[in-house]
């Protein structure tokens, strides 16, 4: 599975941005995905994960109802919309997929990366 972020860019603190990930797998269906985060000097670090229906979500608690993950089974794709970004949600986020139908918690092993999009976020 080929996965490809994208939506990154430089927005003032308290904008939005919406990410997407397209997925090259024809069973994108089959598979739950997750965004992650890497900031400057920081390891990487859970953002939200989504089952392979869409029907389930989780957050990390950082998140505060400010980022909203969603998927498109019939674009292959999954986004995460990100409002009332802070300067410390400055990282370049990558998403990934985990077969099966299970909700990813924050430590669960994925099995495809896609290349990172960076965001920043200025104040």
């Amino acid at each position: 599975v080929q996965l490809q972020a994208s939506g990154g860019g430089l927005v003032q603190a308290g904008g939005s941005l919406r990410l997407s990930c397209a997925a090259s797998e024809r069973t994108f269906s089959s598979y739950a995905m997750g965004w992650f985060r890497r900031a400057p000097g920081r390891e990487r670090e859970f953002v939200s994960s989504i089952t392979s229906g869409g029907n389930i979500k989780y957050y990390a608690d950082f998140v505060e109802g400010r980022f909203t993950i969603s998927r498109d089974n019939a674009k292959n794709s999954v986004y995460l919309q990100m409002n009332s970004l802070k300067p410390e949600d400055t990282a370049v986020y990558y998403c990934a997929a985990r077969w099966g139908t299970g909700l990813p918690g924050r430590s669960a092993p994925f099995d495809y990366w896609g290349r990172g999009t960076l965001v920043t976020v200025s104040s």
